[in-house]
């Protein structure tokens, strides 16, 4: 994919303080480009709480700080706090008050990573933004593609489906075409501090998982409990506020029944949750909106795509068809699972990132 790029090109390296932006920063430099890291600061530590299952903590700066005074690079940290809490965070509270399940980690992709660093990169008079995502991109006919890595098992091209052709000009993927381990060795070989680091796992703001003491926490109010009904409207038990519950969920509901029951919808309004079996769960379509296409400007008539409406999922084979400017019809070949409201709905042809939208 370097192949793509002249040398000497200036390029600005997202350093997250993990093993990949290191080597990803490597990789770059080895490839002939000027670099320098940059981190960004997103909020502050009682928002984060330094997990080390999070990312962007104190110690993952000085990590990334650390890598690139190994590399004799420069290294900046850029404060992006505000764009974060606004950006990010409010929204993701807003979703959850409205009944969805958010998707934070691709609105930090939409909103600062491709956003606000790639304008910051251009105004520092980068050529490139590097980031140690594994995915990649081809340019064919004119026209850049977004496509998987070649190892799917760390692929992460469903939270950047909202990339668009101008910005992909200006983005390099130096770790599409390896693996895992392969990154690991690179990063030993080259003794980074981060090499033997593992990878973030949770919300970096949420680092304990309980989103709904987050969400109490920074809007200071307790969302009071409700009634937790059946499919037939009735009464079988009490939740702990809605904003705790996301479709699908079947553990910690705090209702006994003969057979195993999931959370099938929520009611902000009515302060509800609706419980029912694993066969309520199952849709056949579904409606997205805020699209973004990659393949292609429009989708003229309905295409057969696989699909993915969660990140660590299969994709399912569908119908797509495009219903207005800013809607996507999707219509799948066989009834899918727990598709949830504020989640996004990918769209693939093999390899190649046909686009996507958020689920309604």
């Amino acid at each position: 994919a370097l192949a793509l790029y002249s040398m000497n090109n200036k390029a600005l390296v997202a350093m997250s303080g993990g093993v990949d932006s290191s080597v990803a920063a490597y990789l770059a430099l080895e490839r002939g480009f000027c670099c320098a890291g940059v981190t960004m600061k997103l909020f502050n530590g009682e928002a984060g709480g330094g997990s080390a299952k999070s990312c962007c903590s104190l110690s993952d700066v000085n990590d990334a700080r650390d890598v690139a005074y190994r590399l004799k690079i420069p290294h900046y940290v850029l404060n992006f706090k505000e764009r974060f809490e606004t950006d990010v965070i409010s929204k993701f509270i807003r979703v959850y008050e409205e009944g969805g399940t958010p998707n934070p980690c691709i609105d930090c992709n939409r909103y600062l990573k491709f956003n606000m660093l790639l304008l910051r990169a251009r105004e520092l008079d980068f050529d490139f933004l590097v980031t140690g995502h594994y995915v990649r991109i081809e340019k064919q006919n004119n026209r850049y593609l977004l496509l998987k890595a070649r190892d799917l098992k760390k692929d992460q091209s469903y939270v950047l489906y909202m990339l668009n052709q101008e910005q992909l000009a200006r983005i390099i993927f130096p770790l599409g075409d390896l693996n895992k381990n392969e990154v690991r060795s690179i990063a030993h070989r080259q003794n980074f501090i981060t090499a033997d680091k593992k990878d973030s796992q949770d919300i970096c703001f949420v680092p304990d998982g309980d989103y709904g003491a987050f969400i109490e926490r920074r809007l200071q109010k307790k969302y009071p409990c409700g009634d937790i009904l059946d499919i037939n409207g009735n009464v079988i038990g009490s939740h702990k506020g809605f904003i705790r519950y996301t479709k699908g969920q079947r553990r910690g509901l705090g209702v006994s029944n003969k057979g195993p029951l999931y959370v099938c919808d929520k009611s902000p309004l009515n302060n509800t949750i609706t419980l029912g079996s694993e066969a309520m769960l199952y849709t056949k379509h579904l409606i997205v909106n805020d699209i973004n296409l990659i393949a292609e400007d429009s989708i003229t008539a309905p295409i057969h795509v696989s699909v993915k409406t969660r990140y660590m999922q299969k994709e399912k084979a569908a119908v797509v068809e495009q219903i207005d400017n800013g809607k996507l019809r999707i219509e799948f070949d066989f009834p899918e699972k727990a598709v949830t409201p504020g989640q996004a709905a990918v769209l693939y042809d093999g390899d190649v990132v046909i686009g996507g939208g958020t689920i309604v």
